[in-house]
């Protein structure tokens, strides 16, 4: 049987790509963030998909990007690797004294709340700013709801998207291009607001209707070609025909 590569066997072909490979050597933490992005958003497709050969592979590229970066910092004379793991177990233990100690589960999360709190200096501290803007939102959102900052009622929400609706048609009206951005802005964090105070994930809740926009679209596709037509040459009457029976067909909706 094929002996496997291990961790270590990775950190050695790291540190020789950073000596010998020119394009490795000359990488940076900052020009290496928007990979880290990449892989972990390739990881997710691989999981949506329960395609496990190809979340194995990107497993593997966004364990590489941790590993990039310790190497880096590493010649820099900041930390290693093994700094990171070592941080990464002593957090895992604290975190977990029901596990490692005596301290039951309820008892954790109290205390686990506690000492985050003590720690900020604000109340956001810790969310992270290059998060999709939906998901940092509700983050917000929650955060300033733990002290006391939210609505008490669901009509409340619905009022206060209808009112940035208006102040959103006001500045159509006066053709006030920089005040538009502002409230389809504001209209967008109302809703996500909505989302959060009936339980829903509005990151999730959008990139499902991303994926019913691509299937229904996908069935116009299909349809032109049937028909032999190309896009540009149908009607919108006749696209908004097959985009309402792809609905059907597809999702019975």
């Amino acid at each position: 049987m094929e002996s496997k590569h291990t961790f270590e066997d990775l950190l050695k072909v790291m540190e020789e790509l950073r000596e010998k490979c020119p394009w490795d050597r000359e990488q940076t933490h900052e020009s290496l963030k928007k990979y880290l992005i990449e892989e972990a958003y390739e990881v997710l497709d691989a999981i949506d998909s329960k395609d496990y050969e190809k979340l194995k592979e990107e497993l593997g590229d966004l364990l590489l990007q941790p590993v990039f970066h310790a190497q880096i910092a590493k010649e820099r004379g900041s930390f290693d690797i093994n700094d990171v793991i070592d941080t990464l177990v002593e957090k895992l233990i604290e975190r977990h004294p029901h596990v490692f100690g005596d301290a039951d589960a309820e008892e954790v999360l109290k205390n686990w709340d506690k000492k985050k709190k003590e720690k900020r200096e604000s109340v956001f501290e810790g969310i992270p700013k290059h998060l999709p803007a939906l998901m940092r939102s509700q983050k917000l959102q929650d955060r300033a709801s733990q002290v006391g900052f939210d609505f008490t009622d669901i009509s409340q929400v619905f009022e206060k998207i209808e009112e940035e609706i208006a102040e959103l048609k006001e500045s159509l009206e006066k053709n006030d291009r920089e005040n538009i951005r502002h409230e389809i802005g504001d209209i967008l964090t109302a809703v996500v607001e909505l989302a959060r105070f009936v339980g829903v994930d509005a990151e999730t809740a959008l990139q499902e209707a991303n994926d019913r926009f691509v299937r229904r679209f996908g069935y116009i596709e299909k349809r032109a070609k049937e028909m032999g037509k190309d896009l540009e040459d149908m009607s919108l009457e006749e696209m908004d025909k097959f985009w309402e029976e792809g609905k059907r067909r597809l999702e019975g909706g």
